[in-house]
C-alpha cells in the first residue's frame, strides 16, 4: 500500500531528516484541534509531519457501521501498513494522541523505527488505577517521550512514578494539564501555553535523535 491509499496525510518540510507520525485518540480524528496544534507547531519547526487514521475512524467519517474503536491487533496492523507505506522506518518517529500513542508504543521495538512521542498516554483508564497499561513499557528499547498532563486522570504525574518504565524513556510533565494538556484557570497557565511547551519539547527530542 502507498502513502495515498492508507489516507497519510503530509504536513511541514520534505527535506527533514526525520517523519513525525502521529495517530489520533480514541474519540477524535487526525484533523482534531489538538492535532492541528502539534502538526503545525512541529512543522514550524522543520519537521515533516505525517497523519492517519485508524480503520474505525475512516468508518466514523463515512457514517458506516462499527465506529467504535478497532481491536488492538487491527490497530497495531494499520501503524505496520503506514510504516511500509513510508518506507525507511528508521527514518520515523512515531506515536500520538492517547490511543494512538499506546498503540505506537506496541509496535516501535519490532518495526525499527528512529523513536516515540506519545501525547498524553494513557497509562490506566480513568478512576481505575489498578488497570495499568503499562508492562511492556518496562523493556522498551525505542528512545521515547512521554508529554503528560500533571494531573492527567489516565495517569497523574504522582502515579506515573510508581511505574517500573524503561530508561529509554523520558517524562516531560504539563504543570496543572489535562489529558488534552488543558490547565485550570486558577493555575495561572493556559492551554496555548502547555500546547506550545509540548511542541518545544517533541521539537527537541526529534531533532536530537
Amino acid at each position: 500500500m502507498d502513502a495515498v491509499s492508507v489516507g497519510i496525510r503530509f504536513d511541514g518540510s520534505e527535506a527533514s531528516r526525520k517523519t513525525v507520525v502521529l495517530a489520533h485518540g480514541a474519540g477524535a480524528p487526525m484533523d482534531s484541534p489538538f492535532l492541528e496544534r502539534i502538526t503545525t507547531g512541529l512543522a514550524g519547526r522543520g519537521l515533516r509531519v505525517a497523519r492517519f487514521e485508524f480503520p474505525y475512524m475512516q468508518r466514523r467519517r463515512r457514517s458506516e457501521p462499527g465506529r467504535l474503536p478497532d481491536p488492538p491487533p487491527v490497530l497495531e496492523g494499520r501503524w505496520r501498513e503506514v510504516l511500509a507505506a513510508l518506507g525507511d522506518p528508521s527514518r520515523c518517529v512515531i506515536g500520538g494522541k492517547s490511543l494512538g500513542g499506546r498503540i505506537a508504543s506496541l509496535v516501535a521495538d519490532a518495526a525499527g523505527v528512529a523513536g516515540l512521542v506519545c501525547l498524553g498516554y494513557p497509562f490506566h483508564p480513568p478512576g481505575k488505577p489498578e488497570r495499568p497499561r503499562t508492562a511492556h513499557l518496562a523493556a522498551l528499547r525505542t528512545p521515547a517521550l512521554i508529554v503528560q498532563g500533571a494531573r492527567d486522570p489516565f495517569g497523574t504525574r504522582e502515579e506515573a512514578a510508581t511505574y517500573a518504565l524503561s530508561p529509554s524513556i523520558r517524562l516531560h510533565f504539563l504543570e496543572d494539564g489535562d489529558h488534552s494538556f488543558a490547565p485550570r484557570a486558577r493555575s495561572g497557565r493556559t492551554l496555548d501555553g502547555n500546547l506550545a511547551e509540548a511542541i518545544d519539547v517533541v521539537a527537541r527530542f526529534v531533532h536530537e535523535l
